[in-house]
Formats: structure tokens, sequence, C-alpha cells
């Protein structure tokens, strides 16, 4: 649906009515939110054809359909005829732009809105937009999985290095009978592991970009496409008028709010997403990161046993677990590297929405003053005593879904500042790795050449980085989830009556849990 056509000029409105009558005989109508077609009948048309053709049915019987139209009747009876059948038609005029608000409000539509904004595809966009978090939380589970499983290599390979030094110091003799089956468990377990790591290695190829569009306050519309195979989401143009409409919020009807209210939900389910999308990245760092840990451990293993035995057939092998180690390092640092922009992007993205507006700011303008301080603050709702019960009904709880959407919000912006702060640590942990690689050989082999030491040093070096790379990420995430109540305050919810005044209402509190 494009603009809305504007009202009528020159004749004032009653007046056109009454000509409109006069000359067609027929009775006329004007728009009212008490006027919409039934829902039966509306699921079997579509807005379009019927704004271009310029009819509405009313009501249908078995023998007769009403039908609002703002032409002339005998111009739209064929049309009529065509989409309905043969039947008996009782025409009831209107003006255009009455049909064009009577037609939006049947639809579910804001004046000038777009299909796409109505209440109910909204909520489709939202439900595709569910599925797609399930999905980045099915591929994080995975990969929880498959860190997992990369610490029980690392386990089983101290099992095999115990049962590999014993046959290299001791050589083939008694021992042998414990060394086997240790080195066996050892192999056994890290197989089973690496099975687990291998689901987690081919999701980072089908992992979506984190990309998403800029919420306008309800004057663009995001709307689902290629629903049939996987659905992707694109924003609208800007609905003329639309700014101006909601900065009236005060002004509009209690329908038209909660269209926009539902609008404000999609966003706030877009921003979900795109951040649970940042946490899926930051989670195939991580798992990166305990892939490069592994590779550490053969490479180390290999390197020690390298320089710490003289030469012999056993260096085949020290060179084997030096370059599985090399190659099992170079790949999680290119996880690394392409997932390392996840996080960057994640924090600002929880910065900028900080700086957003909120629903209360719309909702109660006039109660968002605080001079105490330059900040918006959340006032109870204004109910009076006096305000009839079901004052805020369906309003009210449209406005109650929002703010905890909101709230939703909120806590997943936590849950990704906290993201951030654990792949900090997992930064940290394999610096420190790499560091004391570097640091233990230094020490253990003071007699080495030039370049082992060279080599031990840039070990030392590339761990340092990595440490204070870490502490770059997870310094800044700590300050924000402390500043955040829903890391040390008990959660208090307001059961909103909207029957009864505000100061009527009960609470109820979640306490901080305790160990």
């Amino acid at each position: 649906m494009n603009n809305v056509i504007p009202p009528p000029i020159g004749l004032a409105k009653h007046e056109q009515l009454q000509a409109l009558t006069a000359q067609y005989g027929c009775p006329v109508l004007e728009y009212s939110e008490r006027v919409s077609i039934p829902f039966l009948i509306l699921i079997q048309l579509e807005a379009e054809p019927l704004r271009q053709e310029g009819w509405l049915p009313l009501s249908v019987t078995q023998d007769k359909v009403r039908v609002l139209t703002w032409r002339a009747p005998h111009e739209v009876a064929a049309a009529v005829r065509q989409t309905i059948g043969e039947v008996e038609l009782e025409f009831v005029l209107t003006l255009p732009y009455d049909f064009s608000r009577v037609l939006e409000h049947s639809f579910d539509l804001n004046p000038g809105f777009p299909l796409e904004a109505g209440r109910t595809p909204l909520a489709r966009v939202r439900t595709y937009f569910a599925g797609h978090r399930s999905l980045f939380a099915h591929y994080r589970t995975l990969m929880a999985k498959s860190r997992t499983g990369l610490a029980s290599i690392r386990t089983s390979l101290s099992f095999m290095t115990i049962a590999l030094l014993g046959v290299r110091v001791f050589g083939f003799g008694t021992l042998f009978i414990l060394e086997l089956p240790l080195f066996a468990l050892g192999a056994w377990i890290g197989v089973d592991s690496l099975c687990r790591y291998l689901p987690a290695r081919r999701v980072k190829s089908r992992l979506p970009s984190c990309g998403s569009t800029v919420p306008t306050n309800g004057s663009t519309v995001l709307a689902a496409e290629n629903e049939a195979d996987f659905p992707r989401f694109r924003r609208l143009p800007e609905t003329p008028g639309a700014a101006a409409l909601r900065a009236g919020w005060t002004k509009l009807t209690p329908l038209m709010r909660r269209r926009f209210l539902a609008s404000d939900r999609t966003d706030m389910a877009e921003e979900r997403t795109t951040l649970a999308c940042y946490r899926t990245r930051m989670a195939k760092v991580r798992t990166g990161l305990a892939f490069v840990r592994t590779g550490l451990a053969f490479f180390s293993l290999g390197f020690g046993m390298l320089r710490a035995f003289p030469a012999s057939t056993w260096r085949v092998l020290d060179y084997s677990l030096m370059a599985v180690g090399v190659f099992m390092a170079l790949e999680g640092f290119f996880w690394y590297k392409k997932g390392r922009a996840a996080g960057e992007e994640g924090q600002a993205s929880v910065e900028e929405a900080g700086k957003a507006a909120t629903i209360w700011d719309f909702f109660f303008p006039h109660s968002q003053s605080c001079p105490e301080a330059n900040t918006s603050v959340l006032r109870t709702p204004p109910v009076r005593r006096s305000h009839a019960p079901g004052v805020w009904a369906t309003t009210g709880l449209a406005l109650e879904r929002t703010v905890l959407a909101d709230r939703r919000n909120v806590m997943a912006r936590l849950r990704t500042v906290m993201a951030r702060a654990r792949t900090g640590m997992a930064f940290i942990r394999t610096g420190l790795s790499i560091l004391l690689i570097g640091i233990t050989f230094l020490v253990s082999f003071p007699e080495a050449g030039i370049l082992w030491q060279l080599i031990d040093w840039l070990l030392i070096l590339g761990g340092t980085a990595l440490t204070a790379d870490g502490f770059y990420w997870m310094l800044p995430a700590e300050r924000a989830r402390q500043e955040l109540p829903y890391c040390f305050a008990d959660l208090e919810i307001m059961l909103a009556d909207y029957g009864k005044p505000s100061r009527c209402w009960q609470k109820t509190v979640f306490p901080r849990a305790t160990e």
C-alpha cells in the first residue's frame, strides 16, 4: 500500500457525502476503527488488488454482499462479481481518504504503511528471528561440545606422553605392559574426542553474517523474504509521514499505538538475533583458540623430546608431533583472525543500543525528565483512581510485552558482553600457554643455539601479545557487566493490573542466588 489519499478539499465532508447519496441513492459511511472487514473474509483477499479496484466487502451472506467503494457502483460491479461471484450487491459509498483508512485498518495498518507493517506479518518476522536464534544456539552447543572434545584430546595426549617417555627412557622392558595400555587408552580418547570436534569444524563455513539494519522507531518496517527456503530480512524504505505520526504518540488511538509497539518488538527481535550471531562468532573464536592450545600441546611435546633426547629414529615421531601441532595452531589462529571482528562489532552494537531511546521516551514523554541527572528514568505509568477499569487493557498489555522484550534485549547485551569477556579469557589462557612454553624451553635449555633461543623468544613475545589482547577484551566487558543490575541486584517485577491504579499493583521479587 502506498501513500494515504489526502482528505478532500473544497466542499465540507458532510456535503460531499450528501452529494454522493443524492447522486447514486446509496448509503454512505465515514471511517471509524469500528468499521473493518470480517476476519474470515479478510484472509481470502489480497489488499493490493482491492486498493487498485477501489472496493471492500463489508459483509458477505449467501445471497448478498455489502460493498464499500469510493467509485461509482457501476464501475466496480464487474470486478466485485469476478472475485466473489454472481450475487446481489449492495453498495455503500465513502470518500477516497476514508476508503484508504478502512482498508488499512482492516489489514491492521497505520496510515500509509505497507502491508508488511501489519501485526501478523511482523509476528511472522519475529518467529523467523526466533528460528535464527535457535540455529545460532545449536551452533554454539556444537562448538561447546567441540571445545570439550579438544580438552579431552589434550588429556589423551598426557596419557600418550607418559607412555612414549617411558619407552624412550626405559626401552621395551617389563614396564611396556603398562605403557602399551596407557598409550592405547590415550589414543582411544583422542580419536573419540576428535569425532566430537569435527562437526564444529564443518560449522565454521555455515555461519551467516551478523549484519543488521538500523531501527527507526517505527518509521520503517522489517520484512521477510525467501520465506520458503531460508528467511532473510530487509528494511523497507521510510514510510512518508510515519515519523510525524510516531512523534504525536499521545494523540494516537490505542490500536495505532499497538501497531507501533509491534514494530518496536520486531526491531528488538532483530537486535537480539544480531547479538546471538556475534556470540556465536565469538564462540567460534574460543573454539579456534582451544584448537590452538591443543596444537601447542602436540608441538611442545615433539619440541621437548627433540631437544631432550639425542638423535635417533624417534626423530620422525618428534617432527611429526611438531608438524601436527603447527598445523593445528595455524588453523586455530585462522579461526581467531576470522572471528575477532565479531567481538569488536558486538561491543560497538551494545554501546550504540545503550544510547538509543527506549519505549518509555515515546509512551510517557512528559514523565521522563529527571532534574537530578541527564538520563531518562523508568517512571510508573500514570494510572489514576478516576480511570475506568480496563483503560490500559490491551494497549497496556502490548506495552508490557514491549517492555519485557526491551528487558530481554538488555540481558542479551549483557550476555554478549560476558561472551566477549570469556573470549578475552580464552585469549589470556592461550597467550599464557604460549608464553610458558617459551619460558620453559628458554630456562630448561640455556645452552641451546641461537636459532632455538630465537624460537623461544618468539614464543614468549607472541604469548605476551595475545595475553595483552585478552585483557584488552576482558576488562571493558567486565566493567560493563558490573554496571548492569542483572548481575548483582535482586530482580523485582511489578505485576501490572491495568484495571487498578498503579499504587495498588503488587510486586514479586526474585532474590539474588547465593552460593
